[in-house]
């Protein structure tokens, strides 16, 4: 295995038959049906990354345009913002991420391979970092015990080099978060724009890390996608934790609405705070996994919501010197706001969104059925379009006409593969809503059959009524 790999530290009591679960399903349904594959395969693949195919850039796009839609579009006090993704190499030095960006490293001293040590990783994971037995631990690679060197730290930040000279190129870096953005552009919304405390900035955008151990399919990635809020209000505490718990709530609601099981969600408070946290919280999602040791069993972090004080806008104004301070018109006072933040993975989001749509069913005979039970608003396709049999091109035709003046308002997809039951399979494993079947009766009658993914069952409906009828299915 190639050290730069990092794979996670593995004790005697993770050396078990573990059964197939559901990130391993999740990650065979995803490159079968064109929604994940591996990063660079046909050369090896690069641990840690990956790319979205045509149904997963669909699903991620539904769900980044529902965190827009939610956050700004339909709201009064916040405003978006792109920010770049290289910076001034000062900015993560005014953030702290150059001096405490980073994670334990523990080498064999027999194979030299890597080794990221999880927090709460220990014998029968009853021991935390710091107080293990060294000499109980077993390398995963080449089985040596008590071979271990003691844990350093290893800085995430991902470097890059702009110039053209060589020798004398800035040294930089690729953002590790995209929070950082916001608050550089604090003064500048606020000059450009009518808000007023308080009042948040959303983003969308690339982030990338230098993780030891990326794993857990999508879970952990050195390329990954956030969506983020950044909310500034009033540097009083009391004021300060309603607004974190109204986020909270707000958060925690968005994803039931878009169809995450609430027995599949909780929050979770965190007992070590980051140096600039006053307060902690995570949305986390019950994988109930047991089979992946970069990513473990039970709940994981999705999305965290953060008080994170003054922290940010006061070290940016001490490193830049230039006065980051809000001026309240109607007080007359001056003050560095404090920040709630809510801060989620896009590409964990999309797994857990599949984790949770993922459903085996038996159907009839007992044959089992897979179907991806995904809220309307954030499957891939709306509908797909089929006629009865792909050799009749009277049929072809009928179909190819409702295909295409669907397609002005939806995603839909065509579908003449095979036979209709291989057809209705398919698209319950890619999320589709609804099958629409054109058949030798709409030619007679101007109708199709159209089938429900969730329940299997079918009705007929006149095509002059299927814009309608589609689009009060999606809105309800």
């Amino acid at each position: 295995m190639n050290k730069n790999h990092f794979p996670v530290l593995i004790g005697l009591y993770m050396k078990k038959e573990v059964k197939t679960d559901v990130f391993e399903k999740i990650a065979n349904l995803a490159k079968r049906r064109g929604f994940v594959y591996p990063g660079s395969e046909i050369y090896g693949g690069l641990a840690g990354t990956w790319d979205y195919g045509p149904l997963g850039v669909e699903l991620k796009r539904n769900i980044k345009n529902e965190f827009w839609k939610n956050m700004v579009q339909e709201r009064d006090d916040i405003v978006g913002l792109d920010a770049a993704i290289i910076m001034n190499p000062k900015v993560w030095e005014a953030s702290g991420h150059l001096e405490s960006f980073s994670d334990p490293l523990v080498e064999c001293k027999k194979c030299h391979n890597r080794f990221r040590v999880e927090p709460s990783l220990g014998i029968n994971g009853e021991v935390r970092i710091g107080e293990q037995d060294w000499k109980k631990l077993v390398c995963s690679n080449c089985g040596a015990k008590g071979m271990f060197t003691e844990p350093k730290q290893f800085n995430l930040m991902v470097e890059t080099y702009l110039g053209v000279i060589e020798g004398e190129k800035l040294k930089t870096y690729l953002r590790g978060e995209i929070t950082q953005g916001v608050h550089v552009n604090f003064k500048n919304v606020l000059d450009s724009t009518r808000v007023k405390i308080p009042f948040g900035i959303a983003q969308i955008g690339k982030a990338f890390r230098n993780e030891i151990t990326p794993g857990g399919f999508t879970f952990r990635s050195r390329e990954f996608e956030q969506m983020e809020l950044q909310f500034y209000v009033r540097p009083d505490k009391k004021e300060s934790m309603k607004v974190l718990e109204y986020w909270k709530k707000e958060r925690m609601n968005w994803y039931l609405s878009l169809g995450i099981k609430k027995e599949n969600l909780r929050f979770k408070e965190h007992e070590q705070l980051a140096h600039y946290a006053q307060a902690a919280f995570d949305i986390e999602y019950n994988t109930g996994s047991d089979s992946d040791a970069a990513v473990g069993a039970g709940w994981k972090e999705m999305e965290g919501i953060h008080h994170r004080g003054d922290w940010d806008v006061r070290r940016h104004q001490e490193f830049s010197k230039q006065d980051l301070s809000y001026f309240d018109e109607e007080t007359k006072e001056k003050f560095l706001p404090y920040i709630i933040e809510t801060s989620g993975g896009v590409d964990r989001a999309t797994l857990f969104f599949l984790m949770n749509a993922y459903e085996e069913e038996e159907v009839k005979d007992g044959e089992t059925r897979v179907v991806l039970k995904l809220h309307p608003k954030l499957a891939p396709y709306k509908a797909a379009v089929f006629p009865l049999l792909a050799n009749k091109p009277q049929l072809v035709e009928a179909a190819d006409k409702i295909y295409k003046d669907l397609k002005k308002d939806y995603m839909v997809t065509w579908d003449a593969r095979g036979n209709i039951g291989k057809r209705y399979r398919a698209q319950d494993e890619a999320g589709t809503p609804y099958c629409i079947t054109v058949d030798f009766d709409s030619l007679e009658n101007n109708d199709v059959t159209i089938r429900d993914r969730d329940t299997m069952k079918q009705e007929r409906v006149k095509i002059s009524e299927l814009n309608k009828y589609l689009t009060e299915k999606l809105s309800s």
